[in-house]
């Protein structure tokens, strides 16, 4: 969600700062600041919109200087104003805060009380006047916020300066992310490593607990109590280039033609191999994998999405029983737990804070055989798992998610194999027969999106429309629902998903000329039933748009328009159904001329519940 990006160096760091807001404008966010350490002191800047706003203000008031922190906020506690907007000042500091303070009300009453006073409606500012008010009997900035953090309740990441600290940064998280940046001329805090491999490719992650002091010398970390501690530097393998749009319009159309290669390198550990081994999810995975008596999957949005479409998968192909959570929800309520469940979390970003949440709490009801499948490899959701499976998607910076979708229905088909296999379910032939047919994935997704310019046809007969409605049967069903959530995301119609056999219980009802039925039709065993229900669509005046497999045998007519896809591909159709639907989307928002990339009040990485 918001971002962070902060330097202490021996040159004039604003660019950086303004170049790493940049990167994180992907997160989503509706204003931007920066607080800079300059010859006269303290000095902020803040704007209401983009970048491209602050970036104005920059320029016009020629603001430079070697120590300062930048911000992009997403509103939560407070209207997008520019009063509103980090980084808050108390006295002679500055703060910038990613994440939520629950407990900020009772601390804004008793600030109040010492005399403080407050300008914005964040819950942000009651950390710049905590730590100021730590600074009136703590002198060392690093153990003033050390001991304000102490009192926050909820998750945070937060940067510090200080105009009588002109040459050192202090930096605190808990539960948001938060990196630092190594170079030979300076040192760097960010929410994401996008933002910094302009100036260093060598990181060190920050766990929870973790605060710490940056200077142009160097730097030092130690937990809330004072206790020193030491993080591994690692380098990140993210490159400037993987996160440039290069000659397409926007991100999402890049990574929606990315897929082949996104799954290409996501699968390559197949290779020329002829089986499948467990240990492509870690070293203990055999073991582990052997005991499992069910799977739970846990995520949240499209990531749900494709864990619905696995359960088809895990109990039809490994014979596993399988329960999809909503990460959200899953961590509210009372659930039975068995030890010998699989927990498998899914995260594009591995930051998620609802799925992280719901993780920790699986595991404290006893759940400990947990893998996660995620596309950051530094993330939080890898390191807090016992096997892992990373997802070689490559940065996804469009808000509505494309290729981080397929890759972790890939991986999720890759562990429905294994699990078959260690359970005696997957016999020599099949597996070599499933292992063709992944290997094959990535050109069967480059043969559909050459069906492009039909769908851009399509789109046109969409843009006037406020309603849609998608059907799809099956493991086909999970991917109706992702085609109706990349609709209303991008283009702002309002779209649902229904089972197409639901259709008389209640949904029948709001067909008429004026809503376009989309349907999901793969030439599978359900294939004949949902015809039926596409008659009923007929019977009512509505028009229909059929996304089928070229042997289906569905034929165009008055009020029905039927797109072909290139093969029929078994259990992995779902796979393939997809991007027939992100291209819909993607064009149906060109023609109705929205924000594709950053569609309003929606944010790439939610890092607060």
């Amino acid at each position: 969600m918001c971002g962070i990006v902060a330097a202490v160096a021996d040159r004039n760091i604003v660019p950086v700062l303004l170049e790493g807001l940049r990167k994180l404008e992907y997160r989503g966010y509706d204003s931007a600041g920066l607080a800079l350490i300059d010859d006269s002191g303290l000095r902020r800047l803040r704007a209401v919109g983009r970048v491209a706003e602050l970036t104005a203000q920059v320029d016009e008031t020629h603001a430079a200087g070697n120590t300062g922190i930048a911000h992009t906020r997403w509103a939560t506690h407070g209207v997008p104003c520019e009063r509103n907007a980090h980084p808050h000042i108390s006295g002679g500091l500055a703060v910038v805060h990613n994440g939520i303070i629950e407990n900020h009300e009772s601390l804004r009453s008793r600030l109040k009380d010492l005399a403080y006073v407050f300008t914005s409606d964040t819950d942000t500012e009651v950390v710049a006047h905590l730590i100021a008010h730590e600074l009136k009997t703590e002198s060392d900035l690093l153990a003033a916020v050390r001991r304000a953090v102490a009192q926050l309740q909820g998750a945070y990441a937060i940067a510090v300066v200080r105009e009588a600290d002109p040459s050192r940064l202090v930096v605190a998280r808990e539960g948001a992310p938060l990196l630092l940046g190594l170079s030979g001329n300076g040192l760097y805090a960010a929410s994401d490593a996008s933002a910094l491999v302009q100036v260093t490719r060598r990181m060190v992650y920050l766990e929870n607990g973790d605060c710490a002091e940056l200077t142009r010398d160097g730097y030092r970390i130690a937990r809330v109590d004072g206790t020193p501690v030491e993080r591994p530097e690692s380098e990140s393998q993210l490159s400037a280039d993987a996160i440039e749009l290069g000659n397409y319009r926007h991100y999402m159309q890049k990574e929606i033609f990315e897929q082949p290669v996104a799954l290409a390198n996501t699968l390559e550990m197949l290779g020329a191999a002829r089986s499948i081994q467990p240990g492509i999810f870690g070293a203990e995975s055999e073991e582990l994998l052997r005991g499992v008596r069910q799977v739970l999957i846990i995520a949240c949005g499209t990531s749900y999405h494709a864990g619905l479409v696995a359960r088809y998968w895990l109990e039809s192909i490994a014979g596993v029983a399988c329960s999809v959570e909503v990460a959200s929800e899953y961590r509210y309520r009372d659930s039975v737990a068995d030890p010998r469940t699989l927990v498998v979390t899914i995260s594009q970003s591995g930051e998620t804070a609802d799925t992280l949440a719901a993780l920790h709490y699986a595991k404290s009801l006893g759940m400990h055989r947990t893998l996660c499948i995620c596309n950051v490899p530094e993330s939080s959701l890898v390191r807090e798992n016992s096997l892992r499976f990373i997802t070689r998607a490559g940065p996804e910076i469009g808000v509505a998610s494309t290729k981080a979708f397929t890759t972790q229905l890939a991986a999720l088909y890759l562990l429905t194999l294994v699990l078959a296999k260690v359970r005696d379910r997957l016999d020599a032939e099949q597996e070599a027969g499933e292992l063709l047919a992944m290997r094959h994935l990535p050109m069967a997704v480059s043969m559909i999106l050459e069906l492009e310019p039909q769908i851009r046809e399509w789109a046109e007969c969409f843009s006037m429309k406020q309603h849609a409605l998608f059907l799809g049967r099956g493991r086909h069903y999970p991917i109706a629902m992702e085609g109706a959530l990349k609709l209303k995301e991008i283009s702002y119609i309002h779209a649902e998903a229904y089972p197409a056999g639901e259709l008389k219980h209640g949904p029948l009802a709001l067909v008429d000329r004026e809503m376009p039925v989309i349907a999901v039709a793969p030439n599978d065993v359900l294939l004949e039933k949902l015809k039926s229900n596409l008659q009923e669509v007929r019977a009512r005046g509505g028009e229909l748009w059929v996304f089928a497999d070229a042997d289906s045998e569905m034929k165009e007519s008055d009020g029905i328009h039927v797109l072909h896809l290139p093969e029929h591909y078994g259990a992995l159709s779902a796979l393939l159904h997809v991007v027939p639907l992100q291209l819909l989307a993607y064009h149906v928002a060109l023609v109705r001329g929205t924000d594709v990339d950053k569609p309003r009040n929606l944010a790439k990485s939610v890092t607060v519940e």
